[in-house]
């Protein structure tokens, strides 16, 4: 490294600090951006400010989609996306309005001398609210225990749970669509702090538990417990005082037949 610069150096310097205050910022890495189907995101060029002269573009994977050139001129070539994109005249950051889950994937920005940003945009469909249904064919009428299903219909890129209160009981994970995907849930009776929730890395839908028809509720089945044990208490009580009545009553007959028996018959003693 030199141990002076001259004054050549000094102004290139200055020069190429001024480009990149007044243009852009090379990125080195991929970004991600993450929105639900439906809402509005905003791609950034990392542009502060156009040039005059400066052409733009978009590409979705290698196809052109988007150019912006002179601050002023936009053009958009993708059909399927007509009337969904804006591009900002200032910055060059690309919005896309209504997004689909098709929008996602790697967009570009470049210009005639470099690429500017990539982004990874993920696009994920709206989540259904998860429907909790008694398993009949696991239930009975005689079975003291209780099994519940928690399903979701087509959905792909999720985690289907049970939670009680705010701790994990099981879950599976989704990741191709599916016509419906299913999480049992066995127990011996179950209360309101039961709950299902479907969710993605963005967004979350929860369904309680809370119709007690589905299961046996644990306060009922305490409560049932709990009388059926002061029942068989009592009676087991009844049954032994009945026992000692009987012994009581057996020992005084015969000792009053023994008394009978001795003052008919009086021994020759006397």
């Amino acid at each position: 490294m030199p141990k002076h610069i001259n004054d050549m150096d000094m102004f290139v310097f200055i020069c190429l600090c001024l480009w990149s205050l007044n243009g852009v910022f090379v990125a080195d890495a991929v970004k991600s951006e993450s929105v639900t189907e439906g809402e509005s995101v905003s791609l950034n060029s990392s542009f502060t400010q156009i040039h005059r002269d400066e052409e733009i573009q978009w590409k979705f994977g290698k196809i052109l989609i988007a150019k912006l050139k002179n601050n002023k001129e936009s053009k958009f070539y993708d059909e399927s996306a007509e009337g969904r994109l804006k591009l900002d005249h200032q910055t060059g950051s690309l919005t896309i309005i209504n997004s689909r889950t098709t929008d996602s994937g790697l967009y570009t920005v470049f210009t005639s001398r470099d690429t500017i940003n990539s982004i990874n945009l993920t696009v994920y469909a709206r989540l259904p609210v998860p429907v909790i249904s008694s398993n009949s064919s696991l239930n009975s009428s005689s079975s003291s225990s209780c099994s519940l299903v928690c399903s979701a219909v087509n959905v792909s890129h999720v985690t289907l749970s049970w939670f009680k209160g705010n701790s994990v009981f099981s879950s599976i994970r989704v990741s191709d669509l599916s016509s419906r995907s299913d999480l049992l849930l066995h127990l011996e009776c179950v209360d309101d702090s039961y709950s299902c929730v479907l969710n993605n890395p963005i967004r979350n839908q929860t369904q309680h538990l809370n119709n007690t028809q589905l299961c046996h509720t644990c306060a009922a089945v305490h409560c049932c417990g709990f009388t059926e044990a002061v029942i068989r208490l009592a009676l087991s009580a009844l049954v032994g005082v009945a026992t000692v009545a009987v012994l009581v009553y057996d020992i005084r007959s015969r000792s009053l037949q023994q008394k009978k028996s001795v003052q008919k018959y009086p021994s020759n003693s006397d």
